[in-house]
């Protein structure tokens, strides 16, 4: 139980700091992307502007000086592979070029064709291509106005492929690198995470064993209690009821002392892993039975209807005295959480075969969704104030979950607010290792 409970606490302290920096490296790589791309974005941008600044001045000198050759412009010789623009007038005549790959030419051609950004803007256009790549070129747009001569329109661009497909691979190793980086941070997170659990442990170690030795060392003192109680009970020299009265509560208070300390018991000899199992042959269905039987007083005291009757055969192989415990506890939860006039069924419920299935279900209060995660904490109770009232102690579920897992069996709980609870039981004929048959007549 103690391993289980700091095993679970460990594994959600280690799942808590992985998210944590999933979240950080995500935000991280997201910000560092975004980063690259606006700066490569900006720069060529920057580029594009000088470059069509350049091929307009050209341009016009041309325009001036049509004698000279294209050839020796300064804007031609200003560009590189990558770099290309072209000079059309009003008439779409094309007036002067560097131009791009032939690869990409008719997919710039048509980018200008229907080109609808305003002056100065830049764009950034993706082709895909056959081989599954894409093609990328960023372009922009410039007028040039000279008096006397038509209107002109400068188109510059570049292929920016190869710049966005190194982002591309830089995203993808910084997204490796992180993965990594989480490998390796899950990893010191849940050995860190083993170290903060020690002292926490140790101090739970210390609290567990004073429970086990407080309720060893108190049997014998109430016990004594008890018996001195219940001398002074049947002393017939005794006889003012005031007296009788204060000797009753006294037996009332020391019974319910008696049954903490049993269970304060049964608790830390399970954390302790000291309970054992003794496993032998015998009907589930009369054990059942007999249980619901010793409940019947107390549910016919709050005119509760108690229903367990034909309940069929099942030889199991199990502990017939922590079986008695367990199906007693749920009884007498049941019965104490419904009101008056309500009913208890007890009942076997189909089961996969091997296995049996018991259903404690009551008319009772109900337990709300968010309490149905808590019942089976120790001490926890539902309704505090009525707990107090019946002398429950909010270890009876603790204990029943305890008996069932020892047993390698399931239990689970069905409910809802003011219509009602079910306790399903569902035990596997195999007891440590050894498989018995299990008939039901």
């Amino acid at each position: 139980m103690t391993e289980n409970l700091f095993g679970k606490s460990r594994r959600k302290l280690t799942m808590l700091y992985s998210l944590v920096m999933i979240i950080f490296l995500a935000v991280l790589i997201f910000a560092m992307h975004q980063s690259m791309e606006w700066s490569i974005r900006s720069e060529q941008a920057r580029e594009l502007w000088d470059t069509a600044d350049n091929v307009a001045e050209a341009q016009k000198y041309l325009n001036q000086h049509p004698e000279l050759v294209i050839d020796d412009t300064v804007a031609y010789k200003s560009t590189n592979d990558r770099l290309f623009f072209y000079v059309f007038d009003e008439d779409g005549r094309l007036l002067n070029f560097a131009r791009a790959s032939f690869r990409i030419e008719p997919f710039i051609l048509d980018v200008m064709n229907q080109w609808n950004s305003s002056e100065g803007e830049v764009a950034v256009v993706t082709k895909p291509r056959e081989n599954g790549h894409k093609t990328k070129i960023m372009m922009t747009m410039q007028k040039i106005q000279q008096p006397g001569m038509t209107p002109q329109t400068v188109y510059v661009g570049k292929d920016v492929t190869a710049l966005y497909n190194g982002m591309e691979k830089a995203t993808t190793i910084m997204a490796g690198l992180g993965l990594l980086a989480l490998i390796v941070a899950t990893i010191v997170g849940h050995i860190l995470s083993g170290k903060a659990m020690v002292p926490l442990k140790a101090a739970y170690e210390k609290q567990r064993q004073f429970a086990a030795d407080a309720s060893h060392e108190l049997r014998t003192p109430l016990a004594v209690v008890m018996a001195s109680a219940d001398l002074l009970q049947n002393d017939p020299s005794i006889k003012s009821p005031f007296l009788k009265q204060v000797i009753e509560d006294v037996r009332d208070e020391v019974k319910k002392m008696t049954k903490l300390v049993g269970d304060l018991l049964v608790v830390a000899r399970s954390d302790n892993k000291a309970l054992k199992l003794k496993p032998s042959k015998f009907d589930f269905g009369a054990v059942v039975a007999q249980t619901a039987r010793l409940m019947a007083p107390l549910a016919e005291q709050k005119k509760i209807t108690l229903v367990a009757d034909r309940l069929p055969k099942a030889i199991i192989h199990a502990d017939e005295q922590k079986i008695r415990q367990l199906v007693l506890i749920l009884v007498d939860n049941a019965v104490k959480y419904t009101p008056e006039g309500g009913q208890v069924t007890v009942e076997f419920r189909k089961a996969e075969k091997g296995k049996v299935s018991l259903a404690v279900a009551d008319t009772g209060i109900g337990i709300s969704p968010e309490d149905q995660e808590k019942v089976f904490d120790r001490f926890y109770r539902v309704d505090k104030a009525r707990s107090r009232e019946m002398g429950g102690n909010g270890l009876g579920l603790a204990i029943a979950q305890e008996i069932v897992n020892l047993h390698q069996g399931d239990i689970r709980i069905e409910s809802e607010l003011g219509k009602g609870t079910t306790f399903i039981v569902t035990l596997k004929t195999k007891v440590k290792g050894k498989t018995k048959p299990l008939n039901m007549i």
